[in-house]
């Protein structure tokens, strides 16, 4: 069973800055892409950043230039860092990651993330 804990959430004000983390845990293996999804309700859920286990990256327009994703791959996380925070960034924020050699997507429970105006 796979397992991925995301934290890092919370309530920041407009310009601020937090740092999600998501940690792949169990029968893992052989990780590909580790990503980071948001939602708001009644929309569907949309790619922030993703990170290939090449190394390459790549964002969502609106958040270019503002979040940095990155990853751990000795210990399986994946990290998500959000500077200059908008409050339309505001929405639940999930992990992906796409494994094994039948390339199996597990997600995480979400974390929310709410900037202030």
């Amino acid at each position: 069973q796979v397992q991925l804990v995301e934290s890092g959430g919370g309530l920041v004000e407009a310009g601020g800055s937090l740092r999600l983390s998501c940690a792949a845990s169990g029968t893992i293996f052989s990780i590909d892409t580790m990503d980071w999804y948001r939602q708001t309700p009644g929309k569907q859920r949309e790619l922030v950043a993703a990170s290939r286990s090449g190394g390459s990256t790549n964002y969502a327009d609106s958040v270019k230039g503002r979040f940095t994703i990155s990853r751990d791959n000795s210990k399986n996380i994946v990290y998500l860092q959000m500077n200059s925070l908008k409050p339309e960034d505001t929405a639940v924020y999930y992990c992906n990651v796409v494994w094994g050699n039948w390339r199996k997507t597990s997600w995480g429970q979400g974390t929310q993330v709410t900037v202030s105006s």
